[in-house]
């Protein structure tokens, strides 16, 4: 009786280890599919293999680093531009110093919710210039941007612009040319609406098919197509081969995921990628470069690609997209405000 209760009890003490095993086993693989995927030890190429990239002529962060010195710079232009400035011209005597001019600046250089500018004319090349101290000006012109994404130029924003002109002009003993307000409204509003029925920003999700994402595991890939940190925690830019341009691109994903004390318990299932299309040249090829990279993260992170809603976007609305795109690019050409120059970026932001 003894034996056989033994035997029994040592039957049903290995049935119990067995069964409590096969749960620890089933908890750990639960957990090791449910967690985060983490970012890989860095580790150098076998074989002279590369990682996929994107064609960016360089990898590092614009604002944090000097090495984008010895980058390409966009070119220097006068800031103001009638086609989208109300400009106010100021006549002086005697040629007045750029030191003096500098200190006649008003405290803040906006008018209301637009941009307010002051150029000056050299005395010496007869161009003109943003003021610089030691250089010398025969003339002035001051003015304020039309429209921006905020809205129009109203008629209390024209009236502080006149405001703030007269002040400048006064320290500098000029005379300020003003021209009709009314009709200076009248084209803000207009410039407005187009700007509105032609302004563009692209923002697609990726989502994850199956395991959520580590910050890191994110960072990483997108690293390896060229993106590299922002200055906003859960934010990634494709720099502009240009130094002092907008990115091209740009990705974003959980600010506080990004800032957790241990980011990589932070499980992240989906991350947007966006483009702002009036901000960057069409010779760049913006969308192209978006759909490679969103089809690579998708390939490479087993993640598909979806709109704000959630509708996954196959290559038939990708098409149609960059065929709509052409249409608002022909249509900026014709306006004179092509994407990517300085009067389109500043009239867009």
């Amino acid at each position: 009786m003894w034996n056989s209760m033994s035997s029994l009890q040592l039957s049903l003490f290995g049935i119990g280890a067995l069964t409590l095993g096969a749960v620890v086993i089933y908890n750990y693989w639960t957990s090791r599919k449910s967690a985060p995927r983490q970012a890989e030890p860095q580790t150098e190429p076998v074989g002279g293999a590369t990682e996929p990239t994107l064609d960016v002529a360089e990898q590092k962060e614009p604002v944090l680093t000097d090495d984008f010195a010895s980058l390409p710079q966009p070119e220097r232009k006068p800031q103001l531009d009638a086609l989208i400035d109300v400009i106010a011209t100021i006549e002086v005597d005697h040629p007045v110093s750029g030191d003096a001019a500098l200190a006649a600046l008003p405290a803040t250089r906006r008018v209301g919710t637009k941009p307010f500018h002051v150029e000056g004319c050299s005395d010496v090349s007869g161009e003109w210039e943003a003021l610089a101290a030691g250089h010398r000006y025969s003339a002035f012109q001051a003015g304020v941007q039309l429209a921006n994404r905020v809205g129009a130029l109203n008629n209390i924003e024209f009236s502080e612009f006149v405001v703030k002109t007269q002040a400048f002009a006064d320290a500098v003993a000029g005379a300020a040319n003003f021209s009709d307000m009314l009709e200076e409204v009248a084209r803000a509003r207009e410039l407005d609406q187009f700007a509105s029925a032609h302004d563009a920003q692209l923002s697609f999700t990726l989502c994850t098919r199956a395991s959520a994402w580590s910050p890191g595991y994110i960072q990483q890939h997108a690293a390896r197509l060229g993106f590299v940190a922002g200055v906003i925690p859960g934010r990634m830019v494709l720099p502009s081969p240009v130094a002092g341009l907008p990115p091209i691109l740009s990705l974003t994903f959980d600010t506080q995921a990004a800032m957790a004390d241990d980011p990589a318990l932070s499980a992240i299932r989906e991350f947007s990628l966006s483009l702002d299309v009036p901000q960057i040249a069409r010779e760049d090829q913006p969308f192209e470069r978006l759909r490679e990279v969103a089809r690579l993260l998708a390939e490479h992170m087993d993640g598909v690609l979806t709109d704000g809603n959630g509708q996954i976007l196959g290559d038939d609305v990708l098409d149609q997209i960059a065929s709509d795109l052409q249409q608002l690019y022909d249509a900026l050409d014709a306006r004179e405000l092509s994407a990517g120059t300085p009067q389109a970026r500043r009239l867009f932001s």
